[in-house]
């Protein structure tokens, strides 16, 4: 059993920053890919960020040059800094991973910024 747990989420002022964590657990052999999506409510999930194994990045426009992904391989631990956040930011942030191959999610991060 895998599981993913995100962290960091919370209520930030317009043009604040917030540091989410996701952190997997369990039987893991390797992790080929973490990320994050987004979800507000009435709209469909949307992409953020992706990390490989290797350090690759992959961003949405949305969130380029505002966003940053990051992991820490050794602690199977992704992060997500976000700076300059407004309005549009606010939703439940989720973790994302493809580990051997099967895909897994977190259960999500609420983040409210607040105007």
């Amino acid at each position: 059993q895998v599981q993913l747990v995100e962290s960091g989420g919370g209520l930030v002022p317009t043009g604040g920053s917030l540091r989410l964590s996701c952190t997997a657990s369990g039987t893991i052999s390797h992790i080929n890919l973490m990320g994050w999506y987004r979800q507000a409510p009435g709209k469909q999930r949307e992409f953020l960020a992706t990390v490989t194994s290797g350090g690759g990045t992959s961003y949405a426009d949305s969130v380029k040059g505002r966003f940053t992904i990051s992991r820490d391989n050794a602690k199977n631990t992704v992060y997500l800094e976000m700076n300059k956040l407004n309005a549009e930011d606010t939703a439940d942030y989720l973790c994302y991973a493809i580990i051997t191959r099967l895909n897994y999610w977190g259960q999500g991060t609420q983040v409210t910024v607040s105007s």
